[in-house]
């Protein structure tokens, strides 16, 4: 049952199934690789990705595992949960790139939360091409039902358009 529970991980149907929590600037948009100043994403098939903007733009996925069809009982067993995000910016523009990762109770209380420092990327000293995020939640305790996966960033000089970071390829993955 190890498959990618999040929908829509790289913009092919637009910004079906997800909740845009920041939609600052000119917003979010759909773009195909390697888009304007970018990279390749280099395999898995991946063609489109979500662009940022100048303000923050951050959006997110709430997995129901129930709903996909996973048993209490096999949760309670605490199962590896792993999350991947692939993050670039462009070779014109310096952005800031963010990842919230949080395992929730049926009462949406957080059990255990992946955040890892915020990233900025300089063109002119960074290596701006596609990058991984990963991360293994182990022995986070009873009761996971939800998955809070959020992402997002801007660019960092305030530029009209879609300049800030690029996002695709997200997964998460209940490994029973």
């Amino acid at each position: 049952m190890a498959r990618n529970l999040l929908k829509n991980p790289a913009g092919e149907e637009q910004m079906e199934f997800w909740e845009l929590t920041e939609n600052g600037g000119s917003q979010w948009q759909v773009e195909e690789m390697p888009g304007d100043c970018g990279y390749n994403f280099g395999g898995d098939g991946v063609t489109k990705y979500f662009s940022t903007s100048f303000e923050l733009c951050l959006k997110r996925q709430v997995v129901d595992l129930v709903a996909e069809g996973y048993a209490p009982d096999d949760l309670a067993a605490q199962p590896a949960v792993s999350v991947e995000d692939w993050y670039s910016g462009r070779t014109d523009c310096g952005c800031t790139y963010q990842l919230t990762v949080c395992l929730l109770d049926e009462n949406e209380e957080i059990l255990q939360e992946f955040k890892p420092e915020s990233v900025t990327l300089d063109p002119d000293c960074d290596d701006c091409s596609w990058k991984p995020v990963n991360h293994t939640f182990n022995d986070y305790g009873p009761g996971l039902r939800f998955i809070s996966f959020e992402h997002g960033g801007q660019d960092t000089k305030y530029w009209d358009g879609w300049f800030g970071v690029r996002v695709t390829g997200s997964s998460v993955i209940v490994e029973t």
